[in-house]
């Protein structure tokens, strides 16, 4: 026997849409597929005014299978063969299997012969065959099509019907109450929906049977015993009943199709209403820190002791390293945030969003920039700070070493130079006493300088603001205050002495020497004893091998020094031995000096006991700078690996978004990486950081093994972070742009290709005469000499350009196309704005019209829409939406309660205020 099996040409059907035919094995279903079928040729085949008794007879002579088939189809089949023959009845059938086949369907092992023979199975698959291509092929719900498209459509139906769960054809129909939703979801006044029950599927299913058969005009295909009774009913017969339905009520699925289309549109606003909130709040919250940490960084008090200052110090610290980083990452967010909101806002036709006055990106641009200026003003303070209180400890301490020398040199001085001695002296004594005064006055010679020392030190403390300043100048003020009186009472003295001089004829000369010679031993010595305690501070070994030099000279002037100091004592002893051979009534005193041998003895004695301490000072001050130069080599040697590793690799971010390599997704896995990597580099950052501190904590403020400071490491550091993650935030966007606007990856390439061959100076963006030559370049016809000359359209050549591409070019509008590309007027264009500007005329994005034209669908054609109607056919969140903010309708056809959807409608694009 030969089959008819035709050469494939559109297989419309899935593979499990082939027909079964083991499950005709099944007497239940069988019986079921025959009564379902015949039911379904009939309501076919009364069209024509005739109807079968016994599906596998009367289509044997094929005169009724091609009646039905011109029936379904409409179409006219071949002059049928009027013979009783068998051959005739082949033929027949064999002319109704051409024209299925005709029609994309593919028939396997189903002939002519078993058709005329009278073969139920195959008279079944037949049938069902028919049944698929005509009555559920062209059932298509949200892209998905025949089988699935007609199990979503009853699912969606059945979707407010919390006892109804359609999940097959099959069991989810046992109950009956599936059939009896999808009749009330539609024709709510035929059923009374509240009064079935679940645990009675006979009155369910023949109260179904019998509402469709009476009011839809849908025969009664199925038994309800036979389903309820059937542990699994028949798959096709119920997917061929239920399509009855679905084409008795196709007029409802146009509403449905305008209510999905309002429903996407109000989605896509509340969607963007939310991201302008979430804008609004992070934006408020960013600006309120950064007005709250100006003010602290903005604050210059000086604190009086370094263990203020130190802790000012430290509390910057935390701030950089607790406080800010968080707030870095908030703003990153916030511009990535705006970025994919106005991306977002182009894609779905709504007009840019403008957040309120004060929160544009650029107004926390500047904020920010305001904030950095004040902290590295700060920084720079305290250091400037720390430094000056330093050298202010230094030199009160120095002060009061020096008045402290300086008072206890004047102790008395004044009470014997108010002496009147002289008076009852004799003639020796007198001579005594003026040399006395002459050595008193080479004294005061020598702690002139001593007094300027300490004025100097007083007028540098007031000018370094010394906290404790009063008490620097009174005391300074006392000091100067006696030494003009000394000067006076000096002078004074020398007058007295001078007109008793002519009564004095001998004095010692020896006693003379001695005390002449003393006198600047003696200031040596305390000058030596001054030095060698003096305090030092240093911030380079060169410092320290500079002061260690200066000691080393000074030990080597000491065996100098004692030479002197031995023949000071020689002429002390040669006094003696003269007063003691004489006689001479000296009292055992010098009358010329009060500097014993004894003083400059034990001043000599400390003198050698200072050497050694001074040694042991500048061995340690010499240990701690190796240890700061130290400190100095580590961080730079981590600065000058991280600071070009940082430069490299924003480098090579610039690179990889100009170039072309792979798909999008393809750029955007390679960046994530990328930024994976960069991300992984942290702890040297950290690590870095950690050396910052130890330097900041051992005082150095110089370091001559890097040119990169902690600042410029921490600055290049957030700007890598942040450009990587707008470069994502850029790619991510051309994605969304790319399958928004149904641009190919050939497209996208050669928008990127003229894009990056016009921008020279690869800044990411091109300014508008690079924007004109980018667009003649892909074949805009500006249409003017001069432009094709240089290569750049003026404003009136673009708009010549947009005209000719088929736009209406008034003034309001070439400013609103200007307005697209450059809508924050910055004088360029971004990649992101030239391929929105390149798409949008070809883009199929929904319209103010479109969505008023889905409105008047709803209501019923009427000019205005009820609050009934918008929440019978839209979820409940969504109608609230729209009945909260439609405006009352006033027009002279209006009726209580009429909304305006209109107005509504052309306000979600921005053409009307909502």
């Amino acid at each position: 026997m030969d089959h008819y099996d035709p050469q494939q040409t559109n297989d419309y059907m899935q593979p499990e849409e082939d027909w079964d035919r083991d499950l005709l094995l099944d007497p239940a279903w069988e019986k079921q597929q025959r009564k379902t079928f015949t039911a379904w040729c009939n309501s076919h085949l009364r069209k024509a005014g005739t109807q079968i008794e016994n599906i596998e007879e009367d289509f044997r002579d094929g005169l009724k299978l091609m009646l039905l088939l011109e029936v379904i189809s409409g179409e006219r089949l071949a002059k049928p063969e009027r013979g009783k023959m068998r051959v005739h009845k082949i033929s027949n059938v064999n002319k109704a299997l051409d024209f299925i086949a005709s029609k994309g369907v593919k028939l396997v092992s189903i002939g002519a012969e078993e058709i005329v023979d009278g073969n139920v199975k195959m008279t079944l698959g037949m049938i069902w065959t028919i049944i698929l291509r005509f009555a559920i092929q062209d059932i298509s719900v949200e892209e998905t099509s025949a089988k699935e498209g007609l199990l979503l459509w009853c699912q969606r139906k059945t979707a407010p019907y919390k006892n109804v769960n359609i999940q097959n054809f099959h069991i989810s129909w046992k109950d009956g109450l599936g059939f009896c939703a999808l009749i009330h979801r539609h024709r709510p006044e035929l059923i009374d929906y509240g009064k079935l029950r679940k645990d009675d599927p006979l009155t369910n299913l023949n109260t179904a049977f019998d509402v469709a058969e009476k009011y839809l005009d849908i025969p009664k295909m199925l038994d309800a015993e036979d389903i309820v009774g059937t542990a699994r009913p028949d798959e096709k017969a119920i997917m061929t009943y239920v399509s009855s339905f679905y084409h008795a009520f196709s007029g409802a699925q146009k509403a449905e199709t305008a209510a999905n289309r309002i429903c996407k549109v109000l989605a896509v606003n509340q969607e963007n209403e939310q991201l302008m909130e979430d804008y609004e709040k992070l934006a408020s919250d960013l600006l309120e820190w950064i007005r709250r940490t100006i003010p602290w960084l903005e604050n210059r008090a000086p604190e009086n002791t370094m263990q203020a200052m130190q802790q000012k110090l430290e509390d910057f610290r935390d701030y950089r390293r607790l406080h800010k980083p968080p707030k870095v990452q908030e703003k990153c967010q916030l511009e990535i945030n705006f970025n994919t909101l106005q991306t977002k806002l182009r894609l779905s036709n709504r007009p840019a969003f403008m957040p309120s006055e004060g929160k544009m990106v650029s107004d926390i641009n500047n904020a920010w920039g305001g904030l950095e200026q004040a902290e590295k003003g700060y920084e720079e303070w305290l250091l400037n700070e720390i430094r000056r209180l330093e050298r202010l400890d230094h030199l009160a301490e120095k002060f009061r070493q020096k008045a402290s020398i300086h008072e206890s040199w004047t102790d008395g001085k004044e009470a014997m130079l108010q002496q009147k001695d002289y008076e009852t002296a004799t003639l020796s004594e007198i001579k005594a006493l003026l040399k006395k005064h002459e050595a008193f006055e080479s004294d005061l010679a020598a702690h002139q300088d001593r007094v300027e020392q300490i004025a100097a030190i007083a007028q540098e403390l007031n000018e370094l603001d010394y906290y404790d300043s009063p008490s620097v100048n009174a005391r300074c003020q006392k000091i100067c205050d006696q030494w003009d009186n000394l000067g006076a009472l000096t002078q004074k003295r020398r007058e007295a002495l001078e007109r008793t001089e002519k009564l004095l004829e001998t004095i010692d000369q020896l006693y003379l020497e001695y005390a002449k010679r003393a006198a600047p031993f003696n200031n040596w010595m305390e000058g030596a004893m001054e030095d060698l305690q003096d305090t030092f501070i240093v911030h380079t070994i060169e410092e320290i091998q500079g002061l260690t030099t200066a000691h080393e000279q000074f030990k080597a002037t000491l065996p100098d020094a004692d030479k002197e100091r031995q023949a000071i004592l020689g002429i002390h002893n040669e006094v003696s031995k003269i007063v003691q051979t004489y006689h001479v009534n000296m009292a055992g005193t010098n009358p010329y000096t009060t500097i014993t041998p004894h003083e400059i003895n034990g001043k000599w004695e400390h003198v050698r006991q200072l050497v050694p301490r001074r040694d042991q000072a500048l061995m340690e001050e010499h240990a701690r700078q190796q240890q700061n130069e130290r400190l100095r080599k580590q961080f730079g040697a981590q600065a000058n690996v991280i600071g070009p590793w940082i430069q490299t690799k924003m480098e090579e971010i610039g690179r990889i978004s100009i170039e072309m390599h792979g798909t999008l997704e393809d750029q955007l896995n390679h960046l994530r990486q990328y930024e994976k990597s960069i991300v992984n580099y942290k702890p040297k950052i950290d690590q870095l950081e950690g050396d910052h501190q130890q330097i900041q904590e051992a005082l150095i403020f110089d370091n001559k093994h890097t040119n990169y400071t902690m600042e410029h490491i921490r600055v290049g550091w957030e700007q890598l972070l942040t450009t990587i993650a707008r470069t994502i935030n850029e790619v991510e966007n051309q994605i969304l742009t790319r399958d928004a606007k149904g641009i190919s990856q050939e497209q996208m390439n050669e928008f990127r290709a003229s894009f990056n061959h016009f921008d020279r100076d690869h800044s990411g963006t091109l300014g508008p005469e690079e924007f004109k030559a980018c667009l003649i370049s892909l074949g805009y016809d500006i249409g003017n000499d001069a432009q094709k000359k240089t290569g750049m359209m003026d404003c009136e050549d673009f708009r010549a350009c947009l005209i000719s591409m088929g736009y209406n070019m008034g003034e309001a509008e070439f400013a609103r196309i200007m307005s697209i590309v450059d809508p924050n007027r910055l004088g360029v264009v971004t990649f992101q704005a030239f391929i929105d500007f390149m798409s949008r005329e070809t883009a199929d994005t929904d319209t103010a019209d479109q969505v008023m034209a889905s409105f008047k669908i709803l209501a019923g054609d009427k000019n205005y829409i009820t609050v009934e109607e918008l929440r019978r056919e839209l979820p409940p969140d969504q109608a609230e939406y729209c009945i909260a903010r439609m405006a009352p309708y006033n027009g002279r056809d209006a009726v209580p309660g009429a909304l305006d959807y209109m107005s509504f409608s052309t306000a979600l694009y921005g053409e009307s205020d909502l």
